[in-house]
């Protein structure tokens, strides 16, 4: 579920404050919901899909380990940033009027309850199915002396090497202990000695995490590798007795600031960062239940962390380590497989049809993971790269993956005398390394690569491509809500938008000069881009829907976003509803907003559906009194997204806009089965056995299956 699963910006409470006047002064003083409380409640939305038996039993596996991941950034990132502030000193309160410390306690309270439950969810539930379809985790003592002299020769030949056991004692400090590295804390003693000595080992994190015992069509078994290490413990320690051993796990905070006014060069100062990042802070401290409390002391004492960062689970540490499970081929344990759909605007029959020559018919809406990334982004991409017509492509990256063939084809065009202008983003966090190789990359290759404006990132995802075409040019372009990456692309839910409007692609020309160039452009044509016009633009309709409202006519607003919680947005919002404005909002993860609330937002209705896909679209629908406005883009109302990022957002016209009607319409549907946000702050979820699965409807709609 991440963003992966789900990006955090601790600067973002540093928010503008809400416009004077209006009646912004009349609304309740505590009518923003806490933000890491309604990010815990979305990841215990995730719990809840692994707690379904009625989903597949790998798909709820899997949901176990998005869960895992997710608390990870929080913990990195969101409670990283509290504890800096309330370190610091600085008492600054967030939008509901809680306190660094406050927020912290919560979260501790909260997640401390979420963890628990999720460590039991597979104990008692998840682990006993898997065990009843053949895939056992197995321990030691569970082997057979035939097995358990097999895995002793893979360990004394592939992981006794790598292992260093380090000692602590007045000659050897604590070691330092890596972020999110699996560790075992050991207690040894020598035959004539009464004294219990320290001694760390950390797991290898480059050997898979379940050793494979046995394995064939309808067996699976394996071997955590930490029960594997600690079963020859006395081989790392010979001449010394094992006392006991506990299994530990250290989450550090990795956020960092670069001075960009300072450094000159943005991808020295970003790579010395990232250095410093894997020697941040620790914020949690997680340990099996049944660690001896004088070891859990000393850990606590060494490691640097307050006795509320600690985590006591029973079972397994760090399941994220799953996915490793999910990948076994046992398709009746899974999802059934699809193939996503090439729009049929792009193919006539099987037979690819040229990009430019269909946007010239006519814009395009496609939809992912339903219809096919690599046969419409990849392929315009691709054809732009090979066309002898195409004189230039300009394109920005935020993230894209491993082994891009968007990158690939870039590269191609460069080589072929192309003028290839790139904007690759190389703050987008946890792809900074990433990133800084695909930048290097494209200027080997001739490309143009510029970094993006100091103090902003760019986060649009934005093409243009210009051809020759007779005697003039004529420009193409893309416009997404999610990134060009090839692979997130199949799990991720967006829409892209091709055209060939020649106000759309103004605008984009110009938008590449502000980020290439000089330019100091705010105003565009069609677009609404931030930070300078967006939230205004969003405002502006939001006033036009309350002036209808007042004058008796139906107003409405959908919004489908991952994240709320701009203030002067929500504000807004509130507004809108007191005026009778109909407001319906699909939010994935943050969600500031009450709803359903007397005197506030009785007009609110706040649903998230989450499923096998994740929701990543960001979709505007204004009525506008009979002449509705569809807009799509990259930005979320947070203020990062509206104040610190450069971000699109086009409006849909023509015929597409039927599809997102028909979106939007199956996702507000209240025979829709999602979790709707209820006045008292609860998410509680709609829809019973016979309700409808909103991706499910989407998958017949839009992709034909593949069994």
């Amino acid at each position: 579920m991440t963003d992966t699963a789900t990006s955090f910006d601790v600067n973002d409470q540093n928010a503008p404050s809400p416009r004077e006047g209006g009646e912004v002064a009349d609304l309740a003083a505590d009518r923003y919901s806490n933000r890491e409380m309604s990010w815990l409640d979305f990841n215990a939305r995730v719990l809840a899909l692994a707690e379904d038996r009625r989903q597949p039993l790998l798909e709820r596996m899997k949901f176990l380990s998005i869960f895992a991941s997710n608390l990870d950034e929080f913990y990195m990132v969101r409670v990283a940033g509290l504890k800096r502030r309330q370190e610091m000193g600085l008492a600054v309160r967030s939008p509901d009027g809680l306190s660094p410390r406050e927020r912290l306690a919560m979260v501790a309270e909260r997640s401390r309850e979420l963890t628990l439950r999720h460590a039991r969810c597979f104990l008692t539930d998840i682990e006993p199915a898997l065990a009843a379809e053949g895939i056992r985790i197995l321990r030691w003592a569970d082997l057979t002396s035939i097995q358990q002299q097999e895995l002793s020769e893979y360990f004394h030949a592939k992981i006794f090497p790598v292992l260093t056991p380090l000692a602590v004692d007045p000659a050897h400090p604590f070691p330092y202990i890596s972020g999110l590295s699996l560790n075992l804390a050991v207690l040894v003693r020598a035959p004539e000695s009464e004294i219990d000595r320290f001694a760390r080992i950390k797991v290898p994190n480059n050997v898979r995490r379940f050793v494979v015992v046995s394995q064939n069509a309808e067996i699976a078994e394996y071997l955590p590798l930490e029960d594997l290490i600690a079963a020859h413990l006395a081989a790392l320690f010979p001449g010394m007795e094992v006392v006991e051993h506990h299994l530990f796990r250290v989450t550090r905070n990795t956020d960092f600031e670069v001075d960009e006014d300072r450094d000159e060069d943005l991808l020295q100062a970003l790579e010395r960062e990232l250095v410093r990042r894997r020697f941040g802070p620790p914020v949690r401290l997680e340990v099996g239940e049944d660690i001896d409390p004088s070891i859990l002391a000393l850990l606590i004492s060494e490691i640097d962390v307050q006795p509320e960062d600690v985590q006591q689970l029973p079972g397994l540490l760090d399941l994220t380590a799953l996915w490793q499970i999910y990948d076994i081929d046992r398709p009746e344990l899974k999802e059934r497989p699809f193939v996503p759909a090439t729009h049929p605007r792009f193919a006539e029959g099987e037979t690819p049809k040229s990009v430019f020559a269909t946007l010239r018919e006519g814009d395009v809406l496609v939809h992912h993971p339903y219809e096919s990334f690599a046969t419409s982004v990849q392929r315009f991409i691709e054809q732009a790269a090979a066309d002898p017509n195409v004189l230039a492509i300009k394109q920005t990256l935020y993230r894209t993956s491993g082994d891009s063939p968007i990158v690939d084809s870039l590269i191609d065009a460069a080589e072929a005398g192309k003028q290839v202008v790139v904007l690759v983003e190389i703050k987008a966090r946890f792809d900074e390394q990433a990133n800084i190789k695909w930048a290097r990359a494209l200027e080997r290759a001739g490309c143009h690569v510029v970094y993006g404006l100091v103090g902003l990132k760019t986060h649009c995802k934005t093409s243009l491509v210009v051809r020759q075409e007779g005697g003039s040019l004529r420009r193409y372009a893309h416009i997404g809500t999610g990134n060009y990456h090839p692979k997130t692309a199949r799990l991720y839910e967006d829409f892209g938008l091709f055209t060939a409007d020649e106000r759309i692609c103004s605008d984009l020309t110009d938008l590449f000069n502000v980020l290439t160039g000089y330019s100091r452009q705010t105003d565009y044509r069609t677009l609404l881009v931030a930070p300078h016009r967006l939230r205004a633009g969003l405002l502006d309709r939001i006033e036009r829907e309350i002036r209808l409202a007042k004058q008796g006519r139906p107003a409405h607003i959908q919004i489908k976003t991952n994240h709320l919680v701009d203030e002067i947005l929500i504000d807004a919002l509130y507004r809108a509803s007191l005026a009778g404005v109909r407001i319906e909002l699909l939010v994935r993860t943050f969600c500031s907003i009450k709803a359903g609330v007397p005197g506030l937002s009785e007009n609110i209705t706040v649903r998230s559906i989450l499923g096998r896909f994740l929701e990543h679209s960001r979709v505007f629908y204004f009525a506008n009194d009979g002449d509705p406005e569809y807009w799509i883009g990259s930005a979320d109302l947070m203020h990062r997204n509206l104040d610190r990022r450069v971000e699109v957002l086009a409006q849909v016209t023509g015929p597409n806009v039927d599809q997102l009607r028909e979106t939007l319409d199956l996702a507000f549907s209240p025979d829709t089965s999602a979790w709707e946000l209820q006045g008292d702050g609860r998410w509680v979820r709609s829809g019973g056995p016979k309700s409808i699965d909103y991706q499910e409807v989407l998958l017949k709609r839009l992709a034909p299956r593949s069994e």
